[in-house]
């Protein structure tokens, strides 16, 4: 099917935006950051614990990007499993460092699309991805909250009780979907243009897997970098609610909503500066040197893209 003009040049037109815009970001990103500060947190610690550190991040990323193979199974799309991770991969780095519209929306429909993927595939891929994500955050944070696992101050306003019926809460949205997805008569929906079709209880129990693996990965590896033993269901409870901070608070990365959350709750229990470092060690494993791997992989794929659109208008001539 023939292009319209406005369609050509629209697209270039994103193209354009889309090339000066992740620079851009990637300049600001490393103007904001106090360099200094990351050096002094790495070299505080012993290259094993950075080794370990690093592997448990890059674990948790390799988790993130399983969540784009299942939207694989989902939509029944055929892109091999060496094109689907390197771009779940590039995808979840800039998510996680420059929000969800910039990885997790823009990014995506970019390189899967430039792979042959539809806009309907690619938004299934994205919503599915998502849910993933929460369905996990809920069955695990709602585990953690209505166990009391989390110590929290006297005078927040939520108080134990009120988190622990969060907990339930949480349980109970999450134990529903997986009931809708194993028992559900009606598998699909539709919202204006869109159709929405529950996934079977097979895929939503491997969505809550890991979903909950990913949050329990992150935890680990601020527990890892922690100076001191400490219990580690609170040490995941903390950064479940620190989390949704930074959501709420709509500040990429959780830039100081992470650290706010973490000291208001470990205050007496670790001392603020070992606290302060092991999580600018974290920031540093788990958001800086990942968002570097992904800039180089993302190099690459818009190399091979461009490779393959001049294969395609090379065998189109020869026809």
């Amino acid at each position: 099917m023939e292009r319209k003009p406005w369609q050509t040049w629209g697209k270039r037109l994103l193209t354009l935006a889309f090339l000066v815009l992740v620079p851009a970001l990637l300049y600001m990103l490393a103007r904001n950051l106090d360099w200094s500060e990351v050096r002094q947190s790495l070299l505080a610690y012993k290259p094993a614990t950075l080794a370990v550190g690093l592997a448990l991040a890059l674990a948790s990323y390799l988790v993130f990007a399983s969540y784009d193979l299942l939207g694989r199974a989902y939509t029944g799309h055929h892109l091999p499993v060496r094109q689907v991770l390197p771009v779940a991969f590039v995808c979840y780095a800039f998510n996680l460092n420059f929000t969800t519209w910039v990885g997790g929306v823009a990014l995506r429909y970019r390189l899967y699309s430039r792979l042959g993927l539809d806009t309907p595939t690619i938004t299934r891929i994205l919503t599915l991805g998502l849910l993933t994500n929460w369905v996990g955050y809920m069955l695990l944070a709602g585990t953690v909250f209505a166990l009391r696992l989390v110590k929290l101050p006297d005078d927040w306003a939520v108080g134990v009780v009120g988190l622990q019926l969060i907990g339930f809460l949480l349980l109970a949205v999450a134990l529903g979907y997986l009931l809708a997805c194993g028992f559900a008569k009606r598998r699909t929906w539709r919202l204006r243009a869109h159709e929405i079709t529950l996934p079977s209880l097979r895929l939503a129990l491997c969505q809550v897997t890991l979903g909950a693996s990913n949050w329990a990965l992150m935890a680990a590896l601020i527990h890892w970098l922690l100076p001191q033993e400490l219990f580690f269901p609170s040490i995941l409870g903390i950064l479940l609610i620190s989390c949704v901070a930074g959501v709420v608070a709509h500040i990429p990365a959780g830039l100081g909503v992470l650290e706010a959350v973490f000291l208001a709750l470990l205050h007496g229990q670790l001392g603020q500066s070992s606290l302060v470092a092991a999580l600018l060690g974290y920031r540093t494993l788990y958001y800086l040197i990942p968002l570097l791997l992904a800039v180089l992989v993302y190099l690459v794929l818009e190399k091979r893209a461009k490779a393959m659109r001049r294969r395609g208008k090379a065998t189109l001539r020869k026809t």
